[in-house]
């Protein structure tokens, strides 16, 4: 019910301006990995010492998914290797070179990731925790510092510290505002050695949507393509059979 009801309020709130929901999802493998095998290290390591059942966690929301692609008209979309990120970053760029496809795209979520997205003028974002519109970041300065900086949730350290800083529990070598405020305006080779450098690009890589890989960006455009909407006659014995009486009600909404 709470899945299926957020996904209400937001289309009544939204979908006139925006267009139609488009659900995506994680993929269970991950080309960051490959590439940085230390990527999101500690997530992994909280769930093995939490104390949630977070196979049947996962094992429900995967059922969510599939009852969505099954019975709901949206599009549903879970590319191989690609994180939801990838996909939705695929599409806004796919977007911005198609004009004649050109429309509004709305990012629900409150990642802040997906203000490097907002250099497109027809790409909004609002946070459902915050329920706030995410603007007023220069997406370009955003995008060199989070570069620069890394992403501590993510598991990738600063350009300036190991691969392994995170996994071992080590501090990473500050970066002073001063230093920062003089990067940001400069190419990479013109401040960094080569060690420096090959952890910049190892940064660049994980973050900057613009350098995943092609075959990636180029999946996750051919699956947002081939996937269509569905009509609605699933939905009133999906409400019926979970005896969700409040959206029977409720169901053009949907």
């Amino acid at each position: 019910h709470m899945v299926v009801n957020s996904l209400r309020g937001y289309r009544s709130k939204f979908s006139d301006e925006y267009g139609e929901l488009v659900l995506c999802y994680d993929a269970k493998t991950n080309w960051r990995r490959e590439v940085f095998p230390n990527y999101k290290h500690s997530r992994r390591k909280d769930r093995k010492a939490s104390k949630l059942d977070w196979n049947s966690i996962f094992d429900t929301l995967h059922l969510i998914r599939d009852e969505l692609t099954e019975f709901f008209p949206y599009k549903v979309l879970q590319v191989e290797n690609a994180e939801a990120d990838d996909v939705i970053a695929s599409v806004v760029f796919y977007v911005a070179k198609e004009p004649k496809n050109y429309e509004k795209v709305l990012i629900l979520s409150g990642d802040k990731d997906f203000i490097q997205l907002q250099q497109h003028n027809f790409v909004d974002q609002y946070s459902p925790t915050q329920k706030k519109f995410l603007n007023g970041v220069d997406p370009t300065t955003y995008i060199k510092e989070h570069i620069l900086q890394g992403d501590r949730s993510d598991g990738v350290p600063n350009f300036l510290s190991p691969d392994n800083c995170f996994v071992d529990e080590m501090r990473q070598r500050p970066i002073s505002k001063k230093k920062m405020a003089t990067w940001i305006d400069l190419e990479p080779e013109d401040f960094c050695n080569e060690n420096m450098l090959r952890k910049y690009q190892r940064n660049r890589t994980l973050i900057d949507f613009e350098y995943a890989p092609d075959e990636i960006n180029e999946a996750c455009v051919q699956a947002y393509l081939n996937s269509t909407e569905k009509d609605r006659s699933g939905l009133l014995n999906y409400f019926i059979k979970n005896k969700l009486k409040s959206h029977i009600e409720n169901i053009g909404d949907f």
